[in-house]
């Protein structure tokens, strides 16, 4: 079973969280966006409340069992697809295996994996072997902070890290962890026919903002917006900011898509 959260009215947004998350990450998009967006937030397999699978996930099967979250609360119009990090992963991998359920695609503070070189697919392995190590409230002790400016309030430190201590387990991790260092979709990115947006917030130093310019460059026709004051959790760390773009990108598609022909 895979944990979708469901609210909101509008069109249809999944949401993918990054490697340390889950639904719970996209609070202040459910509370910012839910009178315009209707936004599915999934709990990845093996993550939150989420069933673990029954056999290791690579990166395909991710992204179709996001495809198959969209065939069942969408149907075949698909849904616009918003992935953060590992999660822009994902989303990326699924738009190009599933191309026809992608409205549009925004990539927040990601990157086209970590198999670009052998130091990076290693530290993103090595990473299953700490959680298993020190158990989950330690590691999102050290990791969480990571994942926001300096400037970040205790209070959204403390709700990053409560997020990944209720998130993470091993195997999902693990598999999630394997999943990203197998993967480069540098080749990849002209394929995608999808509008595209990609955010990235100008303090990440996770991915960062070389990353995100990577996907924008590759992608034909991508828009890249960095946004002020924002770490590796811009969606979480400046929400306004955030939700005024994806909710302004998702309605200009949907224009779009109304005045366009369908055989163009």
């Amino acid at each position: 079973m895979i944990h979708v959260a469901d609210y909101g009215t509008g069109p249809a947004v999944l949401m993918l969280h990054g490697i340390g998350g889950s639904s719970d990450s996209f609070a202040p998009q459910f509370s910012g966006l839910g009178d315009s967006l209707r936004i599915l937030a999934w709990d990845a397999p093996g993550f939150g409340h989420s069933d673990d699978t029954d056999r290791p996930f690579d990166l395909d099967d991710y992204a179709d069992a996001a495809a198959d979250v969209i065939r069942a609360h969408c149907g075949d119009d698909g849904a616009h697809v918003l992935g953060m990090s590992w999660g822009g992963v994902v989303a990326t991998r699924l738009v190009l295996r599933h191309p026809g359920l992608v409205r549009s695609l925004i990539l927040g503070d990601s990157t086209v994996g970590s198999g670009t070189d052998a130091d990076t697919a290693s530290a993103m392995r090595s990473r299953a072997a700490d959680l298993a190590a020190n158990g989950p409230a330690d590691f999102a002790a050290r990791r969480a902070p990571r994942l926001l400016s300096p400037e970040a309030p205790d209070d959204l430190v403390d709700r990053a890290t409560d997020i990944m201590v209720g998130s993470v387990r091993l195997p999902g991790y693990g598999h999630a962890a394997e999943s990203m260092a197998a993967t480069d979709h540098t080749g990849d990115l002209a394929n995608i026919d999808v509008p595209t947006l990609v955010l990235c917030g100008d303090a990440d130093t996770v991915t960062g903002v070389p990353a995100s310019q990577v996907l924008a460059g590759g992608i034909p026709g991508a828009v890249f917006v960095t946004l002020r004051g924002a770490g590796h959790l811009a969606n979480q760390e400046r929400p306004d900011a955030f939700n005024a773009w994806t909710e302004s990108f998702v309605h200009i598609t949907e224009r779009l898509r109304e005045h366009t022909p369908a055989h163009v």
